[in-house]
């Protein structure tokens, strides 16, 4: 029977914080370049398509369900936890679509991926954090599929929130999905301010 170690600090979340030390590394990077090649070339700026703004608040409202989410697993409300991370779900798969149709709002501009510099990045840097969206959808989908077909009765209402692993999985999900949503609006507003310096 697997039993819980007591660390300080858990593998898992040096793991995650290594990982997201990755990510904004990686992001940081593009930004760099972003700027670089903006100022060597002389090329102005991609006006944001106005889905980009309206997917900041769905975002926000994912990590608004997902902070319910926890809260609801620490109070062992079942009902608001499974509504809680349906919902996220739903607004996730809300995000990528209309991340989608953001990206043919340039595309019908006739704005393309090689339209020039600065489109090149706009869609490669949004397009990465659309990919690490994509990658956290399996465990969120993971959370609900566990949640209704394990919550069903009183014992598996107590073995399930009384589950410590479980917990903790919840919470660096959490860690990840809000990082990811603080990602996006530094992203939206760094496209912004470039846009206002011209």
């Amino acid at each position: 029977m697997n039993q819980e170690r007591n660390f300080l600090i858990h593998p898992s979340y040096i793991i995650m914080f290594l990982i997201l030390s990755g990510v904004s590394a990686l992001f940081l990077g593009f930004s760099a370049a972003y700027l670089y090649n903006r100022l060597q070339s002389n090329i102005p700026p991609i006006k944001l398509p106005t889905l980009f703004y309206f997917n900041t608040l769905i975002l926000i409202g994912s990590s608004v369900t997902l902070k319910w989410a926890k809260h609801s697993y620490q109070e062992d409300n079942t009902r608001n936890y499974k509504i809680a991370l349906i919902v996220t779900l739903i607004l996730t798969v809300g995000f990528l679509g209309s991340q989608i149709m953001a990206w043919l709002q340039l595309y019908n501009s006739d704005i393309f991926i090689n339209y020039n510099n600065m489109a090149s990045y706009m869609y490669l840097i949004s397009g990465i954090h659309f990919a690490h969206v994509v990658a956290g959808i399996p465990f969120l989908a993971l959370f609900v599929i566990n949640a209704v077909r394990k919550i069903k009765n009183p014992v598996s209402v107590l073995i399930y929130f009384s589950d410590l692993a479980k917990k903790r999985r919840l919470d660096l999900f959490n860690i990840y999905w809000h990082y990811l949503d603080g990602l996006w609006i530094y992203l939206v507003l760094f496209f912004l301010v470039n846009w206002w310096i011209g």
